[in-house]
């Protein structure tokens, strides 16, 4: 091999190794690469260093490198059970690896490991031996200070963290027992003790405004401060577009594109535009470039790389990009050139793209409209909004057309349409839960999703055509095991069904329109839900089956997703001709990349959801004693799942809530039944409750039943 190369790529270690069938050493390497060991030290060393770290290579005792593969060792993140025993995700196609609590005391909740497969249960499951910790991701910890008989610990907030942090007590600082604060992890965990660290920040109480959120950036590890490099470098763009770099690009400027979004958003990733053309349509789906401005090896790229995605809590945003760029010159403000990624498409009178093509392109929104705002323009013809936005009335109604063909396309392919009611929490001037209502989605909302999902469609049909490293969106269809357990829910419920060899979504949106406007639609939907794989990022493409779609990828928020981001950096190499050997990325780094994605998308959502959970209990603490109605949305053996009308909270009526008897539980038709006096609660019964007790470290709500609720 030739010294001339500037660049030792993983992929030529990994085949090197491949080829020699054994550990091979540093130098044995440079050998190999005809390096010296200057060249060596430059070139080879750091990427040895990240493949190690990442667990693409063991490095042994005799500091040789080798394949995990080979050496029968599995690299992947761990998932911890409350209950103190855990699963080795395994980052190839492997099954996950079981892991006893003892093998859990030594690592948290996501650190990344290498493993070995010790022993095969009777199931044929696999269980494991933790060889080696590759990454500790938990370097800060939030959770509750308790002081006993002199011994302080925190108790981490997160149930999957499941092993306490002793505090000496000269770090305990000037925290008190009860407090929520953030210890700093000194000393990881290992078999014989557990993790030493000291206390670095007051939270304060668990019912302190705010505090919920800041709960959650911390026990989920959340960058939320950007570096000083990171903000230098995006102030240094300025907050107008170059004249230079907009004469390069197509000229949109003229066009009354518009961008569609909540009352409350602040970045603008997408703007839209329609127009009649034959027996169709044109369309333009324009996306901020921001491509443009951060770049790969950058400290901006390496920073939204680390937050895979922004993160919405419902007081706050941990932005991916600094504002200055995500709600200042990459976001389509109104009235300002701004540079965009356009996805232009012929539309035919089916709602067939018949062809399409993406263009660098420069633009100027005409108007920040919100989804209300159209929908009173469309639906109910609002004269004051009808005369403000007359200037883009015209691509409204060509829009709303273009929707309704798509929307057809939509049903006849059988995607499902889970259209789930989200939970707003309004606050009053002291910053705590005032109320809690649902969001109502509508055809408005609908309308941005379809032109989402196609302009997604077009960019992976694009990218993989010429055939460029990428990651997919895939959402592969629900195992076997989840049906098994979806049929027998369908059956209590009255519906029946037989799957395909394949489960084929027409049979979900089937099952949909059968209970659309039933008392348990919302459960049903909620089952169905429940049964579907998780989405993920992957390089390798195997369709989107809830949205019946063979080719899908993120192409529309790229200030808010990295996998967005990269997917740009691919159609713009094409569009500008660039070969494949010349692209930023191999096949190798897009699969880590996807795995990374699809792990900080994991991460962003659990932080969601907990504060979610936290401001309810919050809300609800305020509540006790009050009586509410609602739906029995689960039964088990222990009692009643209910879910509070028009709130999305959810509490649990204990058996001995229930009227004074003896209960039967009935797994097969969900419901539970007294033995005495006969009285049945089954799944989608309507009652009524009252407030007894709010556990807030825990997220729990109890209930207590008063009686049915017929109306």
């Amino acid at each position: 091999m030739s010294n001339q190369s500037s660049h030792i790529s993983r992929e030529r270690i990994r085949a090197a190794l491949e080829d020699a069938g054994r550990p091979v050493t540093r130098r044995q390497l440079s050998h190999l690469f005809d390096l010296d060991k200057p060249r060596s030290d430059e070139l080879l060393r750091p990427v040895l260093m990240e493949m190690v770290a990442s667990g693409e290579l063991v490095k042994n005792r005799r500091a040789a490198y080798g394949l995990p593969s080979q050496m029968d060792l599995i690299s992947g993140r761990i998932s911890a059970h409350p209950d103190g025993y855990g699963f080795v995700v395994t980052d190839g196609d492997d099954d996950d690896l079981y892991l006893a609590p003892k093998q859990m005391r030594q690592v948290f909740n996501g650190d990344r490991v290498l493993a070995a497969v010790t022993a095969v249960d009777r199931r044929g499951r696999k269980e494991g031996a933790i060889v080696e910790v590759l990454e500790r991701v938990h370097t800060q910890v939030a959770g509750r200070l308790l002081i006993e008989s002199g011994v302080a610990m925190v108790v981490p907030d997160d149930p999957r963290l499941t092993q306490d942090i002793l505090v000496p007590p000269e770090r305990v600082g000037k925290a008190t027992p009860g407090q929520v604060v953030v210890v700093r992890i000194d000393k990881p965990p290992t078999m014989k003790r557990g993790a030493v660290g000291e206390i670095i920040a007051v939270l304060g109480h668990a019912d302190e405004p705010g505090i919920a959120t800041d709960i959650a950036v911390y026990s989920h590890q959340l960058p939320w401060e950007f570096p000083e490099a990171v903000i230098g470098e995006a102030e240094a763009f300025g907050d107008e577009v170059a004249p230079d770099k907009a004469a390069e690009r197509v000229d949109l400027r003229d066009l009354p594109l518009v961008t569609i979004d909540g009352a409350d958003a602040r970045d603008f990733d997408d703007a839209v535009y329609a127009e009649p053309r034959g027996d169709g349509f044109r369309i333009l789906v324009a996306i901020a470039d921001v491509a443009e401005y951060v770049s790969p090896g950058r400290p901006l790229d390496d920073e939204a790389e680390k937050r895979g995605t922004s993160v919405y809590f419902p007081d706050r945003v941990i932005p991916m990009l600094p504002e200055t760029l995500s709600n200042g010159l990459c976001s389509l403000n109104p009235r300002v050139d701004r540079l965009c990624v356009v996805c232009e498409m012929h539309v035919d009178d089916k709602g067939k793209v018949t062809s399409s093509r993406f263009h660098e392109a420069v633009m100027r929104s005409q108007a920040r409209l919100t989804y209300d705002q159209v929908r009173r323009i469309m639906e109910a013809g609002d004269p004051e909004l009808v005369e403000r936005f007359g200037h883009v009335l015209g691509n409204l109604q060509a829009l709303y057309e273009v929707f309704r063909l798509f929307l057809r396309k939509r049903e006849r392919r059988g995607a499902l349409d889970f259209d789930s009611q989200q939970a707003y929490f309004e606050f009053d001037t002291e910053g705590r839960v005032a109320n809690i209502r649902l969001q109502q989605r509508h055809d408005a909302h609908r309308l941005i999703e379809e032109f989402m999902i196609a302009a997604n469609v077009e960019a992976a049909k694009f990218v993989g055509k010429g055939k460029l490293p990428m990651l997919y969106r895939v959402h592969e269809p629900p195992p076997a095991d989840k049906l098994e357990g979806l049929e027998e829910f369908l059956r209590v419920s009255g519906l029946q069904v037989r799957w395909s060899e394949e489960p084929d979504p027409q049979q979900f949106a089937a099952i949909q329109r059968k209970v659309a406007g039933r008392p348990d639609e919302s459960l049903v939907n909620a089952q169905l839900l429940r049964s579907l794989s998780m989405a993920v990022y992957q390089p390798e493409n195997k369709g989107h089956f809830g949205l019946a779609l063979e080719h899908y990828a993120h192409f529309t928020s790229p200030i808010r997703r990295y996998p967005d981001l990269l997917l740009h950096r691919a159609i713009k190499h094409l569009c500008r001709q660039g070969k494949r050997g010349d692209f930023h990325y191999g096949d190798t780094r897009m699969d880590e990349l996807g795995r990374h994605c699809s792990w900080t998308e994991r991460r962003a959502e659990d932080a969601s959801r907990d504060v979610e959970e936290r401001l309810k209990c919050q809300f609800m603490q305020r509540h006790v004693g009050d009586i509410f109605g609602g739906i029995i949305s689960g039964v088990t053996s222990f009692g009643l799942f209910v879910e509070i009308d028009g709130m999305a909270v959810s509490g649990l009526v204990h058996v001995t809530a229930l009227p004074n008897d003896y209960y039967h539980f009935d797994p097969v038709s969900s419901s539970l039944t007294g033995k005495r006096r006969g009285l049945q609660y089954r799944l989608a019964d309507r009652v009524r409750v009252e407030v007894i007790a709010v556990n807030l470290e825990e997220r729990k709500i109890d209930f207590r039943l008063v009686d049915r609720k017929d109306d």
